[in-house]
């Protein structure tokens, strides 16, 4: 089974149990009309009149100061637990700890906190290198090509083969080991997560350390150093080796599965754009995006990631105008017949799920054939 090509003209329909392609992008909605008066002009019109792109900075000193006071009570906690197995449940709330200050540092790379570019910098620098362990500019560069691209294939990171494989063409190339977790990548996708915080700072360290250009890369490499090895040695004095050892391995598991959960239901399954294809920037960015329902709750746990539709349409948004925001370009896309798409966080992991799968399948063996498979006797 392989991906649905979907040749799109003029308002076909993105729907059907297979993840469909865009091949061609056909007649653009604003096409015949001026710039200015295009679907994304108007709605950003609406969005600045009542004050959406406003910053609240008040918002992020809060949040700051919430995580920093779980922090310093998890420490407080560790200090009289001591030598204990217990430990491992104060590294598990550091994993969301950490994972919460990433997701300001996320929204600092957005220039989402202050209005001044540099005041944003220094504060992703800070949150990101200092507190989490994971370089800024790695990461700035590579969720910008992303926001810009989203689910392009050949252009979006967030979709070229890591040790999961997005699209068929990767899975079939996949050899070895990797091949045989490609086939049931799905059902291995939240166990592979414990290893994610691992390889977000393994990504970090080759960035600030290879040869392209980094800025500030010094401060990053000293920044990410005091962390990860000031870190390490402190629980290494601590505790004894296996409990240290263990402890870090569970807040670097907690940090990782929380991390891609967070971010995996955004895209994962939804429609992909074909190389080379024109798309208008709104349906570029609705069409691929997916939000997730949920609350105040889903809101604080996913760091307003729930909101990604909004987000990408408006990345500079702050975290507390998404909700309203999201009124707004729900009932656009109604009138304009621009499809949306909102589901439960449990229904979006099923969907990420089947997607993997359904693109695990071209790691098969050619010469396996499932059905006969299925009826092969079992010694």
């Amino acid at each position: 089974m392989s991906l649905q090509v979907l040749e799109r003209p003029e308002g076909a329909e993105l729907t059907g149990t297979l993840t469909p392609v865009i091949r061609t992008a056909g007649r653009r909605r604003d096409d015949a009309i001026d710039p200015a008066q295009s679907g994304f002009a108007r709605l950003s019109r609406q969005i600045k009149a009542e004050g959406l792109l406003d910053r609240h900075v008040g918002f992020y000193v809060r949040k700051t100061v919430l995580w920093a006071l779980v922090a310093a009570a998890s420490i407080g906690a560790s200090l009289l637990i001591g030598d204990s197995w217990w430990q491992l449940l104060v590294a598990a709330v550091l994993g969301v700890v950490f994972t919460q200050f990433a997701f300001m540092a996320h929204e600092a790379s957005h220039r989402q906190v202050f209005r001044s570019g540099p005041a944003n910098d220094w504060a992703g620098l800070i949150l990101a290198n200092l507190v989490v362990g994971i370089s800024y500019s790695w990461w700035m560069n590579k969720h910008t090509r992303h926001h810009g691209n989203p689910n392009v294939i050949g252009r979006d990171p967030d979709i070229q083969k890591d040790t999961i494989s997005f699209l068929e063409e990767d899975a079939a190339a996949s050899r070895g080991l990797v091949r045989l977790i490609t086939r049931k990548q799905g059902y291995l996708f939240f166990p592979l997560l414990l290893l994610e915080g691992i390889n977000l700072h393994a990504h970090g360290i080759r960035h600030v350390l290879g040869a392209a250009p980094v800025k500030r890369r010094r401060l990053e490499i000293a920044l990410i150093a005091v962390r990860l090895i000031g870190v390490t040695a402190l629980v290494f004095w601590a505790f004894p080796p296996l409990l240290a050892a263990v402890f870090l391995l569970v807040q670097l598991g907690v940090f990782g599965v929380y991390m891609g959960a967070s971010f995996a239901p955004n895209h994962k399954g939804m429609p992909l754009i074909g190389r080379g294809v024109r798309v208008d920037f709104l349906e570029r960015q609705v069409l691929t995006s997916r939000n997730i329902r949920g609350g105040w709750f889903i809101d604080a746990a996913m760091g307003g990631l729930n909101y990604q539709v909004e987000h990408h349409l408006f990345p500079s948004m702050a975290r507390p105008a998404l909700a309203r925001t999201q009124e707004i370009v729900r009932e656009y896309c109604r009138e304009n017949d621009v499809r949306y798409t909102e589901t439960g966080l449990i229904e979006s992991y099923g969907i990420v799920i089947a997607y993997l799968n359904r693109v695990g399948l071209a790691a098969r063996d050619p010469f396996d054939c499932p059905m006969i498979d299925a009826y092969r006797r079992r010694d």
